[in-house]
């Protein structure tokens, strides 16, 4: 039944340079993998709301061992060990060895923490991890610490950035974006040209976890700070994305667009910011049009198969079922690359191919993954007139949905 689904919102994602067009259908851009909920930090923001403690459920070494077998299924996929913290299983470096060896193209997200020491550092560079990504979510410890609620937490993280520099590890940094830190991000901005990485992730907070609605920051300064990233993206040593956040999509091609009106851009407007080159330098680069579910997917600790860990409902788990299976054919996963059966002003908006809007918001605030986007300034020409006529209503969202961990879609 499944295989006879018609689906009608298939759009192709593009890869890194060299691997061409990806059908996101069929393959993810990316993996991630939360390799335990154990974590020494104890951030407001947490998804996982991490434990001192590894829970005895994880996936055992065989486990994860199968799993990323699996995953070589798409092909050479980008993986990445997230938590938790990761540096909390002994296996890790077996692990990224194991991964690499397939041919996947490893990644890690370590928590900054006395566990990352040069001594690890190197024996996972030398296990052939391609790339280290690590948080910082304020320009100074007074913001940072307080944030991830442990003293140290930001010196660490400068630390473990340096170190692996030292060793030859490519770097990224991964940034919350919320009210805690707006007036702080220029200043963010400075720092990130200083600390040597290829990438800078900005993730725009879902409140979920331990995050609470209260925590996200306004549409109207999503918006200002989608502005302050193209703006940075000019002149940055490094490669920038937004994540969470499909409308910067939007953002980037209108100012595009008014470059080339106004005679200041020559070529064709692109979604992609410039800068993938510089992301590629480590075979990792960045892919478009990737949003939950859709170029993504996510393995809880203990195997539920996610469409990212911001949306919490299950298509399966990998001890029982098979991940390119629910990847390709799962009616949740098909469900959510169908942009045709996005509601609200997502249905009727003019960048709906190139955004989307954040489906784990739209969950977290609503209960429905394909409601529209509730924190997007923008307010499509066609949904205006849609109100005045009074065919469509302002959404109004329920409040954030408290869900168990493993929920599974309404069959």
């Amino acid at each position: 039944m499944r295989d006879m689904m018609k689906h009608h919102g298939k759009h192709p994602g593009v890869g890194h340079p060299g691997m061409g067009k990806r059908d996101f259908d069929q393959a993810p851009f990316l993996v991630i993998w939360e390799t335990t909920q154990a974590c020494d930090l104890a951030c407001k923001h947490c998804r996982a709301e991490a434990q001192p403690d590894r829970h005895p459920g994880e996936l055992s070494t065989e486990e994860a061992r199968v799993m990323l077998r699996d995953v070589r299924r798409f092909g050479p996929v980008i993986f990445v060990f997230s938590g938790g913290d990761a540096l909390k299983r002994p296996d890790i470096v077996e692990l990224v060895a194991y991964g690499h060896e397939l041919g996947l193209r490893m990644a890690i997200t370590p928590a900054t923490t006395p566990l990352a020491t040069r001594e690890k550092l190197q024996q996972l560079k030398d296990a052939g991890l391609a790339r280290l990504a690590i948080s910082l979510d304020g320009s100074h410890p007074g913001i940072h610490d307080e944030f991830r609620q442990v003293s140290g937490s930001f010196e660490h993280g400068l630390r473990i950035l340096k170190t692996s520099q030292e060793i030859g590890l490519s770097t990224q940094v991964n940034t919350v974006v919320a009210r805690h830190n707006l007036d702080d991000f220029e200043n963010l901005c400075q720092l990130m040209t200083e600390v040597g990485i290829v990438f800078w992730e900005v993730f725009f907070l879902i409140p979920m976890g331990r995050a609470k609605p209260e925590d996200v920051a306004s549409a109207d300064a999503f918006e200002t700070v989608f502005h302050r990233l193209y703006d940075l993206s000019a002149t940055a040593p490094f490669d920038i994305k937004a994540t969470a956040a499909p409308q910067y999509s939007r953002v980037v091609l209108q100012r595009k667009v008014a470059e080339r009106r106004s005679g200041a851009r020559t070529e064709s407007s692109d979604v992609l910011t410039d800068g993938a080159a510089i992301s590629m330098s480590d075979g990792i680069g960045r892919a478009r049009n990737v949003n939950d579910g859709d170029g993504f997917m996510f393995v809880s600790h203990t195997g539920e198969i996610f469409p990212s860990g911001f949306l919490p409902v299950s298509a399966g788990n990998v001890r029982s079922d098979d991940l390119v299976d629910v990847y390709r054919n799962s009616d949740l996963f098909r469900t959510l690359r169908d942009r045709s059966l996005l509601k609200g002003k997502c249905a009727v908006c003019e960048y709906l191919k190139v955004c989307g809007g954040s489906r784990a918001r739209a969950f977290a605030i609503t209960g429905d993954y394909l409601e529209s986007e509730p924190f997007c300034a923008h307010v499509p020409q066609k949904y205006t007139r849609m109100l005045e006529r009074g065919d469509a209503v302002p959404a109004a969202g329920r409040g954030p949905v408290s869900l168990p961990v493993f929920a599974r879609p309404p069959a």
